[in-house]
């Protein structure tokens, strides 16, 4: 990939903040994973806890081996949770757990932006994929439709990602409120529980942040080309 200035200014800022964000969530998690949370439940225990509270029998939990990689499957109806969710009791643990129990609540609910992400997921995905080879090659052999094209594609990409924003936050805040209504954090427990949480939704908007410095990039590109 070439260096411009769209490249300097733009994406390696970007870039610093999406590393940050990671670090930002690593940190949160291992500092929370070492504060066991009042009720001394699992996240397991209390993912089967919060899906049979909002009638959800029919989502299964499944431990799974990538350390982080926790997520619900909407296709599936599968959540799935890492050991370190899985068989831990700490704030940091029954955080990500709730969490990944409100996407699965959205899901049974009808959440209308998790509705249209799912719905654009597979265009996003052929955006992200495609976008770049197709201006490359627009670019380097003076095919504005071609950039064109890949802008559009792009543009796909960036949208899930700003989609994504609001599924992520509302995730969130029902996993806090099922946690403290629920009994499993207590007071003193819910200020940790929230930073773990937050830290978590910082990945996103850094990656929605990454998207749109590239989309920019690309306009940028463009508009140095004439057709």
């Amino acid at each position: 990939m070439f260096i411009d200035s769209g490249y300097i200014l733009l994406v390696i800022p970007a870039l610093i903040f999406a590393m940050y964000a990671q670090s930002r969530v690593r940190g949160a998690f291992e500092r929370y994973s070492r504060h066991r949370a009042s009720s001394g439940r699992t996240g397991g225990e209390v993912a089967r806890d919060l899906l049979a509270a909002a009638r959800l029998d029919d989502v299964r939990i499944e431990r799974i081996g990538s350390s982080l990689g926790d997520h619900y499957d909407p296709r599936t109806r599968v959540l799935r949770l890492s050991p370190q969710v899985y068989d831990s009791a700490s704030v940091a643990a029954l955080g990500v757990a709730a969490h990944e129990v409100g996407h699965a609540v959205q899901h049974d609910t009808g959440y209308s932006p998790l509705a249209v992400r799912n719905a654009i997921l597979p265009v996003a995905q052929l955006g992200s994929n495609a976008a770049w080879p197709l201006f490359l090659i627009g670019l380097v052999f003076s095919l504005p439709m071609l950039m064109d094209l890949g802008i559009l594609f792009f543009f796909a990409a960036v949208l899930f990602q700003v989609v994504t924003l609001p599924v992520e936050y509302n995730a969130s805040g029902r996993a806090m409120e099922m946690l403290i209504s629920g009994g499993y954090v207590s007071a003193s427990d819910a200020g940790p529980t929230k930073a773990v949480l937050d830290a978590a939704a910082l990945t996103y908007v850094a990656a929605t942040a990454m998207a749109v410095a590239q989309l920019a990039r690309l306009l940028i590109l463009r508009g140095s080309r004439r057709d």
